[in-house]
């Protein structure tokens, strides 16, 4: 007889970036099918859902919620680093973790975190070597005005000034922000080469669309856009050019590495809880350290490929590809990034 196993989820079914929700969402659910239909496996998953209305506060008393009223101690959710930051106490307190299945900023470990997506060394980094030497020497950086923003920009302009490369601006805009004329008027003015486009949701749909409609030629690239936003965009999104682990080819099973890491996260509980000596109760560091397998026991990062893709005639089109690289949120594996720093004087 099957096991049961509750999950919980916690993906905003509405607010600014429900697209990016739906993407992850669809993953974790058909890999909850998957699980369910197989007569030979060991677990029945039951899912139990919450909706934080992509309301950052929400995120926490949303899981909590879940957890008093089922039990479940693994969650899948969260899209941005600060509901996921937002949501860490509460999974320490009561003992659960959380599969979050979105590209992040690094520097980051939390032990009740399985990190299924990309961090700092198979995003910014890799895109920024290989777009710089061939796209233009001026970058105009604008981002989501919350972490994700400020450190992909914080890193961003050691790498630019690394290569020899100009920041020639840097803007932060709210989370679903639409109020975004000054910021198109000082990119036609600057004129820059590249637009580094760190933002989240609708802010992003309304920036792409801005600058498709008002001819500004310059090459936008981008962190975390996936094919679950094209059709908010459209034909907006042509030439933009971003990195993942994944993006989809015709005959492909997933629609978007937001739906693959949501997947794979299920499929990786539901394995680790087949191990021999493995049980329910167990929290998510003792689950790894049972064997080996796709998640890092100590920095809870999952090995991704790596891929370059530029979005051409309404799909993305591989540029390059790169091996399976691990996870290394803080940079301890990575060549140091040796941008020229100012000598600091005591200013009284």
């Amino acid at each position: 007889m099957k096991q049961t196993l509750d999950i919980g989820l916690v993906y905003s079914r509405t607010g600014s970036y429900l697209r990016l929700s739906d993407g992850a969402r669809a993953g974790v659910l058909q890999a909850v099918a998957e699980v369910n239909a197989d007569p030979a496996g060991d677990w029945l998953i039951r899912v139990h859902e919450a909706d934080p209305a992509g309301q950052q506060d929400h995120y926490a008393p949303a899981m909590l919620a879940v957890h008093r009223e089922t039990g479940c101690r693994h969650f899948f959710g969260a899209m941005t680093s600060s509901s996921r930051k937002e949501m860490i106490p509460a999974l320490e307190r009561c003992g659960a973790s959380l599969w979050y299945g979105a590209p992040y900023e690094g520097f980051e470990a939390a032990d009740c975190v399985a990190y299924m997506h990309t961090t700092v060394n198979q995003n910014v980094i890799p895109l920024l070597d290989w777009t710089l030497p061939r796209l233009g020497r001026r970058v105009f950086l604008v981002g989501s005005n919350y972490i994700w923003g400020w450190e992909i920009n914080r890193i961003a302009r050691d790498l630019i000034a690394a290569a020899g490369c100009e920041v020639v601006a840097e803007r932060h805009i709210p989370l679903g922000d639409t109020d975004i004329a000054a910021l198109l008027d000082e990119i036609a003015r600057t004129r820059p080469d590249i637009v580094l486009n760190s933002l989240v949701g609708e802010t992003q749909y309304c920036v792409l669309r801005a600058l498709r409609a008002a001819g500004i030629a310059c090459r936008v690239l981008s962190c975390n856009f996936t094919e679950a936003e094209l059709p908010e965009v459209g034909e907006a999104a042509e030439g933009l050019i971003s990195i993942g682990p994944y993006f989809a080819q015709p005959g492909d099973v997933f629609d978007n590495s937001l739906a693959r890491a949501g997947y794979l996260s299920v499929m990786n509980l539901v394995r680790l809880l087949s191990l021999p000596g493995a049980n329910a109760a167990m929290t998510l560091p003792e689950l790894l350290a049972l064997g080996p397998g796709d998640i890092d026991p100590v920095s809870h990062h999952v090995a991704q490929p790596i891929v370059i893709a530029e979005v051409r005639g309404g799909a993305f089109a591989p540029l390059l590809s790169l091996p399976v690289t691990a996870g290394d949120p803080y940079l301890a594996r990575t060549p140091r990034i040796k941008a020229e720093r100012p000598r600091l004087r005591i200013v009284k």
